[in-house]
C-alpha cells in the first residue's frame, strides 16, 4: 500500500506580517523629495512655511533646531547625555521681528510637556504648537 504523499508547501503567510507596523501615536512618516518628515502634519506645515517665506511673511526658516536644556552629567559614574529639545521649525516673523519656535504637534506626550516647561522656565522661550 502506498502512503499518501505529504505536501511540503510553505506555511500560509501571517496576515499581520506584511502590514507595516502602526506608529505609536498614529503619525505617518513622509518623504517629499530628499526631505524626510516624522508626520504628514509636519510635512504640510513645512510647505506652508516655505510659501510664507517666499511671500516675505517669515524669514530665516530652519528645521530640526536643537535647544540644550541641561548639560551632560555624570550620575553614579555613568555619563548621561545633555537634555535637548528639538524644535520642528524656527523662523522670524517679519511683521514683529520675533523669533518663533514651532512644533507640529499631534500628541502632547509627558516628555514634550516637561521640555516645553523647561524651555519657558530656563530659556524664557515659548513653543507655538500647530
Amino acid at each position: 500500500m502506498e502512503s499518501p504523499s505529504l505536501s511540503l508547501s510553505p506555511a500560509p503567510a501571517k496576515p499581520w506580517a506584511s502590514r507595516p507596523k502602526k506608529s505609536k501615536y498614529g503619525n505617518k512618516p513622509t518623504q517629499i523629495g530628499a526631505e524626510k518628515y516624522r508626520s504628514q502634519r509636519e510635512a504640510k506645515r513645512h510647505r506652508e512655511l516655505i510659501a510664507l517665506e517666499r511671500a516675505g511673511q517669515v524669514a530665516q526658516l530652519r528645521r530640526e533646531v536643537p535647544f540644550e536644556l541641561a548639560p551632560a552629567v555624570r550620575i553614579d559614574g555613568r555619563k548621561r547625555p545633555a537634555l535637548r529639545y528639538v524644535a520642528d521649525f524656527v523662523y522670524l516673523d517679519t511683521a514683529t521681528g520675533a523669533q518663533v519656535i514651532e512644533d507640529a504637534k499631534g500628541v502632547r506626550t509627558e516628555g514634550y510637556r516637561i521640555k516645553r516647561h523647561l524651555m519657558a522656565a530656563l530659556l524664557g522661550l515659548a513653543i507655538k504648537e500647530t
